[in-house]
């Protein structure tokens, strides 16, 4: 394992991307130790034969198609209208359309590119900071991949063999807490700031809005609606969700025909990267487990307690420490065949631990070094990313407040199985 691990870290330190660093890493350590090379493009391939994996593909459709087509603007105009008169009306707004923007996109990236546009430029005409403005805007997108559709459960749905559709339904209270948890952040610090406030509108600007925004977040109650009463599963939902964005998109006259081979293209580019990494993920991690790693991890752990709140505590440091140099999608195929047989054996939820873990990791897209939304919000407003990491800090102990308060609750959980589940 030292030489797998050594190489991994070398290929990292000298530039390599992680999907090439875990792939030739595999690869050397199998030609060294002699293990059969056919295994290379089997284990490769048996790690993106999976119908539920096309919901990734069809999710990041869906939101590229979203930000086009003009949906993103009603959402976060309707979001003003309903509590922008509040202290920090605007950061508000940004969450809360963030909330409903959720429900579409599952992709904390997709928020920020879409969303984090219209957002910035509403929150510097209504006199915010532009650090303050750019933490909110990075903040909020950690939302995105909790409330589903979230991409991220899909995939740690696939890979833990977990239901889908028990994820989703397990992400939505977490990424509400999320939501209002943030509310209460930005009502501290617009107060001490003095930002100003919209307007309060009127219950008939209110409705009014709310009919021009009507059928895009209709899509919402589609998704949710169809996945809890069983109509569709995830996967169809998504393909259901890009059919919608382009109907839509083409009734608000927002997208033409014509630009949806430059959609699609650039929805194959982020897709085809994802598969990559899932598929070179499946190899090394075909390999720690041909070399009983998870096990030996398991049972040290195991060994260090064998109380699930401890663990869990554990667990979250590790993830925490993991996001900050891993993008989310190659840790969640990584760590989770290592770290399931230890929550398993003390008799967490395996659903719910599922939510901790994605919530974990997305804490690490607002920290650096390698924060990929800090990187797209430096990326959109020249603003240098230590500037924007100092801004976005209380959120981020926000955020890892929400993660103790579902742990703690998980861990009662345990203790008492009469306990709701909440979803």
């Amino acid at each position: 394992m030292i030489l797998l691990f050594g190489l991994f870290f070398i290929l990292l330190i000298i530039g390599t991307s992680i999907a090439n660093s875990m792939f030739i890493s595999s690869i050397i350590y199998m030609i060294y130790y002699g293990l059969p090379l056919e295994m290379i493009p089997q284990r490769m391939a048996a790690g993106v034969d999976s119908f539920t994996l096309l919901a990734v593909i069809f999710f990041v459709l869906a939101g590229a198609l979203m930000n086009r087509g003009g949906i993103t603007t009603r959402i976060f105009t309707l979001a003003e209208k309903c509590v922008g008169h509040y202290t920090g009306g605007l950061a508000h707004a940004n969450v809360l359309a963030s909330i409903i923007f959720a429900g579409m996109s599952g992709s904390a990236i997709a928020d920020t590119g879409g969303l984090g546009a219209i957002e910035l430029k509403a929150m510097k005409d209504g006199g915010y900071d532009e650090d303050f403005s750019l933490a909110i805007t990075g903040a909020s997108s950690l939302i995105g991949p909790v409330i589903p559709p979230s991409v991220p459960l899909v995939l740690f749905g696939v890979t833990a063999s977990q239901s889908v559709g028990d994820l989703f339904n397990a992400g939505i209270i977490p990424g509400i807490l999320l939501g209002i948890i943030m509310m209460v952040v930005n009502y501290f610090i617009c107060r001490k700031r003095n930002y100003g406030v919209s307007p309060k509108a009127s219950l008939k600007e209110v409705l009014k809005c709310f009919i021009w925004a009507f059928w895009a977040i209709f899509l919402v109650v589609i998704i949710r609606g169809g996945i809890a009463f069983g109509v569709f599963t995830p996967t169809e939902a998504a393909v259901i969700a890009v059919a919608y964005a382009i109907i839509l998109g083409l009734i608000y006259k927002a997208v033409k025909i014509k630009e949806l081979p430059s959609v699609i293209k650039e929805t194959l580019g982020t897709s085809v990267s994802v598969l990559y990494i899932l598929s070179a993920a499946t190899l090394f991690s075909w390999i720690l487990t041909y070399e009983q790693i998870p096990q030996t991890i398991a049972g040290y752990l195991i060994g260090l307690t064998d109380n699930a709140l401890l663990l869990l505590l554990i667990i979250m440091l590790i993830l925490l420490f993991v996001g900050l140099f891993m993008d989310i999608t190659p840790a969640i195929v990584i760590l989770t065949p290592i770290l399931l047989p230890a929550v398993s054996a003390v008799g967490i939820d395996l659903i719910w631990f599922g939510v901790i873990m994605i919530l974990c990791l997305l804490v690490g897209l607002i920290t650096p070094p390698v924060g990929m939304v800090l990187f797209v919000l430096s990326g959109i407003s020249d603003v240098p990313i230590a500037k924007i990491s100092r801004a976005i800090a209380p959120y981020l102990v926000a955020s890892i407040g929400v993660i103790l308060l579902i742990i703690f609750y998980v861990y009662l959980m345990t203790l008492n199985p009469s306990l709701p589940k909440l979803y």
